[in-house]
């Protein structure tokens, strides 16, 4: 069993790996986690909130989380004042939260047991779909030159692999992020790309 101590960070949207994940970091809570990441290169955890806020409030509710979350590893920083971080993140493995506390200056953090990457899987002729439509949205977007900084997406492109055409998707379509949450904790990316298929059909993009 492979445990890594972790700090966490519980949002309101779902990381998935290899995904792009811009913060804007001012909670105190958070500024110096971020410094102390960025200074030793290692990742913290992104975990989507069930209960409470991503921004701690005088007298507001204590939150909960997933305990299925991604590693967040910090790819750009910066500081355009004083209290303010601007930072991008890539998403790595995803992890099972095995213990958490909350720290008394309010920081999450955790014992969390890695799991195991997805298997690469060849996209099957009958979902090959859903990568003709994500290829096409990725002209458009380049097409509209849609600077660096704002492109949705990271290169290397693994549009043969069931995996990141899913989690592609999972990040862009408009679907609750309790959806996204159950389609990022799924072991198989068959079942998954599966599941994206018929949220783009619902969708209208089919």
């Amino acid at each position: 069993m492979n445990i890594l101590e972790l700090p966490l960070f519980p949002l309101d949207t779902v990381l998935f790996p290899q995904g792009l994940l811009p913060l804007r970091i001012f909670e105190v809570r958070y500024l110096d986690m971020i410094k102390r990441c960025h200074q030793s290169s290692t990742p913290f955890g992104v975990v989507s909130l069930t209960e409470g806020s991503q921004v701690q409030h005088p007298g507001s509710g204590g939150e909960r989380f997933n305990r299925v979350g991604t590693l967040a590893r910090i790819i750009e920083l910066s500081s355009p004042q004083a209290g303010l971080l601007l930072i991008r993140c890539q998403g790595e493995q995803r992890f099972s939260v095995q213990r958490s506390e909350k720290l008394r200056h309010g920081l999450w953090v955790a014992d969390a047991e890695l799991l195991p990457a997805d298997a690469e899987v060849p996209v099957p002729p009958d979902l090959q779909n859903s990568v003709q439509l994500l290829r096409k949205l990725l002209q458009q977007l380049q097409e509209q030159q849609v600077p660096a900084e704002q492109f949705p997406l990271l290169a290397p492109y693994q549009f043969e692999d069931c995996s990141w055409v899913a989690n592609r998707w999972c990040e862009m379509l408009p679907v609750p992020v309790e959806v996204k949450q159950q389609l990022m904790a799924l072991d198989n990316p068959l079942v998954r790309l599966e599941l994206v298929g018929d949220l783009l059909e619902r969708s209208g993009w089919s």
